[in-house]
């Protein structure tokens, strides 16, 4: 695994992995410090530590991480990682209780991509749809009054 962290981690990755829940999720990004933009000023996701490798980062109470696709360089995954285009399409990361007007706004302000603005659907829900720079997409809303 290719590191560019210089100096040491903020957890030892064996207590880290051990620490976390039966459900998370791990993206596999390009660039953490490009991401780190999007899920910080967009989405309001707390970093609980990042550098060029790994970010760790929550949203509601919810840990998740990312990984820049250098630290996958000896992974099975490697070679679907250099290829082209956006990741994510056919997964729909849901996070309910963030105001998605709101929301929608940071994106418009950072440059994100909107694939839905914000609109009540049937279900019950108010929420928008953001894109991260990989293509992850997001779905952020609150149930409607």
């Amino acid at each position: 695994m290719t590191m560019k962290r210089k100096g040491e981690a903020f957890l030892p990755a064996y207590e880290y992995g051990k620490a976390l829940p039966k459900f998370s999720v791990n993206l596999l990004v390009r660039s953490v410090s490009k991401s780190l933009g999007f899920y910080r000023d967009v989405l309001q996701a707390s970093v609980r530590y990042a550098d060029d490798d790994f970010a760790a980062l929550q949203i509601q109470g919810v840990d998740f991480m990312l990984h820049a696709d250098h630290t996958y360089d000896q992974h099975p995954m490697h070679k679907r990682l250099m290829t082209a285009g956006l990741r994510g399409t056919g997964v729909e990361i849901r996070v309910f209780g963030i105001d998605p007007d709101v929301l929608e706004e940071r994106a418009k302000k950072a440059g994100a991509e909107i694939l839905q603005p914000s609109r009540d659907f049937p279900h019950g829900w108010r929420d928008v749809m953001v894109v991260d720079p990989d293509g992850y997409i997001w779905a952020v809303g609150v149930p409607l009054k």
